[in-house]
Order: C-alpha cells, then structure tokens, then sequence
C-alpha cells in the first residue's frame, strides 16, 4: 500500500522549471568533431607560429577552443534533419513494402 501511494505521488508530481526547459546535449558528432577541431588546430596554430611564450601559446589555445566551439555547433542535430523532411516523403518512407 506504501509502495503504490509513492509511485502514484512520483508520476503525479508537479512539472517544474528544469523538466520543461531541457538544454539540449550534445551529440557524440558534435562531440567528437569539436574534440578533432581542438586538437587538430591547437597543434597545426603552434607549428606554424612556432611561438614559445605563454602569452602566445594562450591566444593560440583559446582561438582553437573558439573553432572547436564552431565546429561542434554547425554540426547538423539528427532532430533537425527529421524535422526539416517535407511531409509526403516521410509518408511514403514509413511504409513497409509485403511480398505474398
């Protein structure tokens, strides 16, 4: 009887502000691409600069950062390629052709 008053109580509880507004995660592309951009450009910036100085080095770390940060966000979400299909495409891919 307890157990069921507590589940009753957890499915009916209240929304609040963090259920409805969700920030949406990143994607393992966006992930990874971002990741790859950072790295990547980090080391191609400090071999063609060839600096040495701390100053140097932080600019070059925070431009990379800067792009990773681009990449990741031009990365297309698999939302908003869903979304963006036109209607009677999508209608004529959910159906399953039989063969008798």
């Amino acid at each position: 009887m307890q157990a069921k008053r507590l589940e009753r109580h957890a499915t009916n509880r209240p929304h609040t502000a963090e259920d409805t507004i969700a920030m949406p995660r990143p994607t393992a592309a966006q992930l990874a691409y971002g990741s790859c951009t950072v790295i990547f450009s980090t080391l191609a910036m400090l071999l063609l600069s060839q600096t040495s100085s701390g100053p140097g080095i932080a600019v070059i770390a925070l431009a990379a950062l800067a792009l990773g940060l681009l990449v990741a966000l031009t990365v297309p979400s698999p939302t908003a390629r869903a979304a963006s299909a036109p209607a009677g495409r999508a209608a004529d891919e959910e159906r399953v052709p039989t063969t008798l």
